[in-house]
């Protein structure tokens, strides 16, 4: 017996959620070509209506499950959800990003996604005093002594099971926050992996009692949001001499940036302040080694004339799916 736990990107808006369900199958070759076509009540997840309620499960990704722990087979099936008479769904963004990155496929984009994340007991981050009043300020708990490393290696642990391709964690400047790192040479596997990562954590955070959250702005006062920054390139702003190129990206990006906000995440106006390492949601400006900017050039990136850029704009609670393919429009096209 082998158990497929069958996850989708749901319909709630204006934040999208993970949904799964499980199937339990006698025999199963693992590929994800072999995961059976299944369903779902659309009327119960935001994506239709109670008297047309049937939505199509279809797999698109296959990961070792690395948190069910008894001795039966157990795999993550990622789904792109349809509908009945075989047309993505319009919640279904991974689909589109597919279309967009095939057409400029000779671009080789590669993109990686800075997931931070709060983790909550209550109606406080983890480590905050029970009592309402605030812990001392930031600045030490970030790649320090903050709380909840053992639920963030074993996060980290996770992914690497999964073949997820996380590359780095770190703790961040709020008490009770963290960071992980996604990157791929592959588009859509990055984004599908943010998703599954994203999946795990809620199971693992589970665990302990302890609730994730990708909110903007989790506390209010003098006290950093939480982002999901996304760094990108192309092959021609990983060529040599790349950096003209990169310019050129940002140029476009800044002529865009009330394109991008739109997508990149809801409250994020309660994040992009200017303050707390953000740029103003309202402006627009890029600099090297620049916390404070939107897009963000590595000093490295600079000395090796070549590289990626950094957008410091999106919001932990985005969606990759469309945050890469704004990206991919913007600086392709």
């Amino acid at each position: 017996m082998v158990k497929l736990e069958y996850i989708w990107v749901d319909g709630t808006t204006p934040t999208a959620t993970l949904r799964s369900k499980t199937k339990v199958m006698k025999t199963f070759i693992e590929d994800v070509s072999t995961c059976p076509i299944w369903g779902f009540d659309g009327s119960s997840t935001n994506q239709a209506p109670g008297d047309n309620s049937d939505c199509v499960l279809k797999p698109v990704r296959l990961y070792q499950n690395p948190i069910d722990e008894n001795d039966i087979p157990s795999f993550l099936v990622l789904c792109e959800v349809w509908d009945v008479d075989d047309k993505p769904h319009d919640t279904n963004n991974r689909f589109r990003l597919d279309e967009i990155n095939s057409k400029h496929n000779e671009d080789e984009t590669w993109v990686g996604f800075e997931q931070e994340y709060t983790l909550f007991v209550g109606d406080n981050p983890l480590g905050w005093p029970i009592d309402g009043t605030e812990p001392d300020k930031q600045g030490d708990y970030y790649c320090g002594r903050n709380i909840g490393e053992d639920i963030a290696r074993e996060h980290m642990d996770a992914c690497i099971k999964s073949d997820i391709g996380i590359t780095g964690i770190n703790s961040e400047v709020m008490l009770g926050q963290w960071e992980y790192q996604i990157f791929g040479d592959d588009v859509l596997k990055a984004a599908d992996d943010l998703w599954v990562a994203r999946w795990l954590l809620e199971k693992i955070t589970d665990k302990y009692n302890v609730k994730v959250s990708l909110h903007p702005k989790p506390k209010k006062g003098d006290w950093n949001g939480a982002g999901c920054h996304a760094n990108f390139s192309t092959k021609a702003m990983r060529a040599e001499l790349g950096l003209s190129n990169i310019h050129i990206a940002i140029d476009k990006l800044k002529y865009n940036h009330n394109e991008h906000i739109l997508v990149y995440g809801y409250g994020n106006d309660k994040r992009l302040t200017g303050k707390h390492e953000t740029c103003s949601i309202n402006e627009f400006h890029s600099g090297i080694s620049d916390r404070g900017a939107s897009i963000r050039i590595p000093w490295q990136v600079v000395k090796d004339k070549q590289g990626y850029l950094e957008d410091r704009r999106p919001a932990a609670n985005i969606d990759p799916y469309v945050v890469a393919w704004r990206l991919i429009k913007t600086i392709c096209e």
